[in-house]
């Protein structure tokens, strides 16, 4: 038997609460999928069935009402150290840089620095929006987000989550140029360029989408930018799912297809050792990504 993780110990308990996995779900603020998830990963780890559904509702079966007073006393138990913790983290100041994509800083991150003002209100955030991890290098930034991961021996790196993204399109784009059947018919499509045409011709080809320059005749190396102009119908776009969670005016397409797959890594210096300002922001950025 695997070692449970706690965050799916604690959708056990929201769910064992809530009755369904839509009510749990808002209740720690994830999606229904991701807690779905989370209770199939404690299930496994454990070995044994938690829920059985009878008509809308999740009922606990035998073994989830013997585990369920445990749960709880692990629940009694964070909530402890959470408090002491927090006394702790209220005594934190200064200034932490974070840098991240544009569209990671715009639509990801919010709802964890939210949560990160409400534990440490005493400290200061500076979201740098860049994609370069010099950033990080030359001491502008005090935490990365990066998907790709970085080299560097005196940097501290960490796989908080495998994302996932599809292909996006606006309505106007399909209405004048038709939804798109397969992979291999994306070739005949005009896509936005986000920045690097040829990196992205690299990624896509392993997946039968074979395009040429000639797919991208508009783009920004804005990330917000090129978005928009997905949005108003200029081409289509990859994009990561989260980010569409917070945006409108899409579809998403060949939505029989598996998603593309891609790293989320957390990287900091070697004062994560010795700083209780970066340890607290990384853990809770750590801790957000892996509950996604």
């Amino acid at each position: 038997m695997n070692k449970p993780d706690w965050t799916h110990i604690r959708a056990f308990l929201a769910t064992a609460d809530a009755g369904t996995l839509s009510a749990a779900a808002r209740q720690l603020n994830l999606t229904q999928p991701t807690l779905s998830r989370q209770v199939s990963a404690l299930e496994e780890s454990l070995g044994v069935m938690l829920f059985e559904r009878l008509g809308r509702r999740l009922a606990l079966t035998d073994a989830g009402r013997e585990l369920l007073p445990h749960g709880r006393k692990m629940l009694e138990g964070a909530d402890g150290l959470c408090l002491a913790a927090s006394a702790q983290a209220q005594s934190i100041e200064g200034t932490i840089r974070i840098t991240a994509s544009d569209m990671m800083s715009a639509f990801v991150l919010p709802p964890v620095l939210q949560i990160l003002r409400q534990q440490a209100p005493r400290l200061s955030i500076d979201i740098v929006a860049a994609n370069d991890i010099r950033d990080l290098m030359r001491r502008e930034a005090d935490i990365a987000i990066r998907h790709v991961r970085p080299d560097q021996p005196e940097l501290i790196t960490r796989l908080v989550q495998e994302a996932t993204a599809h292909f996006y399109a606006a309505p106007s784009y399909l209405a004048r140029r038709g939804q798109p059947g397969s992979l291999a018919a994306l070739s005949s499509h005009e896509f936005v360029n986000f920045g690097d045409i040829q990196r992205s011709i690299e990624f896509l080809a392993p997946l039968g989408v074979h395009l040429t320059p000639d797919n991208f005749r508009i783009g920004s190396n804005s990330g917000l930018a090129a978005w928009e102009l997905v949005r108003q119908g200029f081409g289509i776009g990859a994009m990561a799912d989260d980010v569409v969670e917070h945006s409108s005016g899409v579809e998403r397409l060949l939505t029989d297809q598996p998603p593309i797959r891609f790293p989320v890594w957390l990287t900091t210096h070697r004062e994560l050792h010795s700083s209780r300002r970066i340890r607290l922001v990384y853990d809770l950025l750590a801790e957000f990504f892996a509950a996604k």
